[in-house]
């Protein structure tokens, strides 16, 4: 009897041990999806501002205003390109990843936010693979960068997700993958 009763504890014992592990790598995996997240990563990968001149005592520094064509690439896809105050975030193939260069390539749009006008971010997807998951990638595309635009301090009420009527961007496929900010009055 008492073989059997050590038995069942040998095994109750080694059931919670193993229930035990199973919770840790589930706690362990949430936390590094967290730190890996693309929030995370702008966070993390975010350069200061950049400081154009020397502000008078009490006044807030000027940030670079960008004014010309910048196209930013990355290996995995993602780019950034700004045209005629027009910026497009271009993202790799099933990814919601902002290339770096974002809160540089937003100075213009920032600056005209703060200048009384409104920014409209608009989320385009490529005609590849399923429709409906890449309605919902497009959104959370635009939404990244709605965050990003509201973590540099626009005011979110500054800010429209604007679905086009038609979702399906124009171009190659990594044309297609986009989301427009534009400037509106």
């Amino acid at each position: 009897m008492s073989d059997d009763d050590s038995q069942q504890n040998f095994i109750l014992g080694f059931l919670m041990a193993l229930i035990a592990l199973v919770i840790f790598f589930v706690i362990g995996i949430v936390l590094w999806h967290k730190s890996h997240s693309p929030a995370a990563a702008l966070a993390a990968a975010r350069p200061p501002a950049v400081v154009i001149s020397a502000p008078a005592p009490g006044a807030e520094p000027k940030l670079a205003e960008v004014t010309e064509t910048v196209t930013v690439t990355i290996p995995d896809g993602a780019s950034i390109r700004v045209v005629n105050g027009v910026v497009n975030f271009y993202f790799a193939t099933g990814s919601a990843d902002l290339a770096p260069g974002a809160a540089e390539a937003l100075a213009a749009v920032i600056k005209g936010v703060e200048s009384g006008r409104k920014a409209v971010i608009s989320g385009f997807h490529d005609t590849t693979g399923d429709a409906a998951i890449n309605e919902q990638l497009a959104r959370k595309r635009a939404e990244m960068v709605r965050d990003v635009l509201v973590g540099l301090g626009v005011p979110a009420a500054k800010v429209d997700l604007h679905k086009p009527e038609v979702t399906a961007g124009t171009g190659n496929n990594a044309e297609a993958r986009r989301v427009e900010v534009k400037l509106v009055d």
